[in-house]
């Protein structure tokens, strides 16, 4: 099996946490066989720390901000067009343990059918599981049933998250890149999830994640910036295009609509309501195409 593996890791104005991820990256039993930086246009030195630091990086600067979707995108299509097999795509505050990598390619091999996404066991710095666990659950027969074949090591998913995700190259070739226009939040969830109604996609629980952040319903935990725009924008996007049957929306409507009434109740104002209509509102109207 072919197993050149690219990881991808975008970043934006994180320096320190850009550090550390890619210090993780070189501690790596298996390490990857390219590192590829895509730096969303950072203005606190990440070009000069990434030089005199990590010279065996590549670096792939863009012109602008264009936010975790538009920095996936372009990565990937750097990794795809320069032949790796495998990428392994991550934020720049995920922090694989050791042996990270290498626990995702073994599972590669041992896996049938073969996955086409594998994610790691992500945890916050303490050590407890992370909140986004909750997004990896089977939801329907076909999912429980090879839970129960491989459960302790696998659990089968219907989605995963760009914080540790590994993504075969036969992916790419059958549904394009991740959506630009989500530009953060989602675009994760609308890929992954698009890939795996057909195709098969795993947690595996030797491959382990620090990931740092730990973010707060529609606003980020390590700026405060408000970002339930996107959120609802983008989920309303996902729920009207065909990464989910009717299973899967009504499960993910139910978590957004709680989600905006959490918001709604934390932060009560004029500003918070106009903000949730502009999301609806511009999440019905045209969704993103390939």
């Amino acid at each position: 099996m072919n197993r050149r593996v690219w990881a991808v890791v975008v970043t934006y104005n994180r320096k320190s946490l850009l550090r550390k991820n890619l210090e993780a990256l070189r501690g790596q039993t298996r390490p990857p066989d390219a590192v590829l930086v895509v730096d969303n246009a950072s203005t606190d030195g990440t070009a000069a720390m990434l030089a005199a630091e990590f010279p065996e990086v590549q670096v792939l600067s863009l012109p602008e901000n264009q936010g975790g979707a538009g920095g996936f995108h372009e990565g990937m299509r750097r990794a795809y067009q320069a032949g790796a097999d495998w990428l392994w795509l991550m934020d720049d505050d995920t922090f694989p343990e050791p042996g990270a990598l290498e626990a995702l390619l073994r599972a590669a091999e041992e896996l049938k059918p073969p996955p086409a996404v594998l994610a790691s066991t992500q945890l916050l710095p303490d050590g407890r599981p992370h909140p986004t666990a909750a997004f990896v659950t089977p939801t329907d027969f076909r999912r429980l049933s090879l839970w129960l074949r491989y459960r302790p090591r696998y659990r089968p998913i219907r989605w995963a998250l760009f914080t540790s995700a590994l993504l075969h190259r036969s992916v790419i070739e059958a549904e394009g890149l991740p959506h630009k226009a989500f530009f953060i939040w989602e675009d994760d969830l609308e890929y992954t999830g698009r890939i795996l109604r057909r195709g098969y996609g795993y947690q595996v629980a030797a491959s382990r994640v620090v990931h740092q952040s730990a973010s707060k319903p529609y606003v980020s935990a390590t700026t405060g910036e408000n970002r339930v725009y996107y959120g609802v924008r983008n989920r309303l996007w996902v729920l009207r295009g065909p990464a989910f049957g009717p299973l899967g929306k009504t499960f993910l409507f139910a978590q957004m609509a709680l989600g905006v009434l959490g918001f709604l109740a934390l932060h009560p104002s004029r500003q918070s309501v106009a903000e949730v209509v502009r999301a609806v509102r511009d999440g019905l109207g045209p969704t993103p195409t390939r």
